[in-house]
């Protein structure tokens, strides 16, 4: 069985659900799983489908399954060479994320996101400060010298979520039957979050396309909402 949901102009997804010859054994594991697929301009070189990142968000968020453990409450995004590595990192909504420098020269690590806005200020080598991320969502994190540093930290509220492989596959286990919202985020696409029942067999088959061809290349603002200067030899 097939259905279509309606989403952003620049995204669609297609979920179809159907039943497999799996044992039931198998399937009674509540598999949640899928395939994303990039729609990218013919002149692009990007073939990063593997930023992608799915979960699924309770809508009447049952408690066994929120104490669910397999979800980090705590991780971290290194400073190296002018990178923040990982790119996107994903933590339990309330837990946080240590900003460790490891760069010759200081860093200013922040975010001016509604979901809980942070400022880290300017801090050397071998230094270490971090933030809490309270609310579900996706957290823009950039650093205030450098404006090519960019990264990303996807707050999740269960253990439900997936990072998206190179080849488009991601795969949540253990899934509880009952009502989600369904995310699935790219850093070039609007985020989806779509209406989603996962009955107690799972989901095997969710397709998913998302459009990166009108995606607008702006540059980020600085924390005091300013264009970055030009560029020039740092002084950190």
């Amino acid at each position: 069985m097939t259905s279509r949901f309606a989403s952003a102009t620049t995204a669609r997804l297609w979920l179809m659900a159907f039943c497999t010859a799996a044992p039931l054994a198998v399937l009674a594991q509540g598999v949640v799983s899928g395939q994303v697929t990039l729609l990218e301009p013919a002149s692009s070189a990007r073939r990063d489908v593997a930023s992608a990142v799915v979960y699924l968000e309770p809508t009447n968020r049952p408690s066994r399954y929120d104490r669910a453990s397999g979800e980090p409450s705590a991780t971290s995004i290194i400073m190296r060479d002018r990178e923040f590595t990982p790119h996107i990192q994903i933590v339990r909504a309330g837990g946080s994320v240590d900003f460790p420098n490891q760069d010759p020269f200081s860093h200013n690590v922040f975010s001016n996101t509604s979901l809980g806005a942070f400022d880290l200020g300017l801090y050397r080598r071998g230094m270490t400060r971090g933030a809490t991320f309270p609310r579900v969502g996706v957290y823009a994190v950039y650093c205030n010298i450098h404006a090519r540093m960019v990264s990303f930290v996807i707050a999740v509220p269960t253990a439900a979520f997936a990072r998206v492989g190179a080849d488009g596959r991601f795969s949540m286990p253990d899934v509880p039957a009952g009502s989600y919202v369904l995310h699935i985020w790219h850093e070039r696409t609007p985020e989806i979050a779509e209406r989603l029942d996962v009955p107690p067999t799972g989901l095997r088959t969710l397709a998913v396309t998302l459009d990166t061809r009108g995606f607008p290349v702006t540059a980020h603002l600085n924390k005091f909402g300013q264009p970055y200067a030009p560029s020039r030899a740092d002084r950190y």
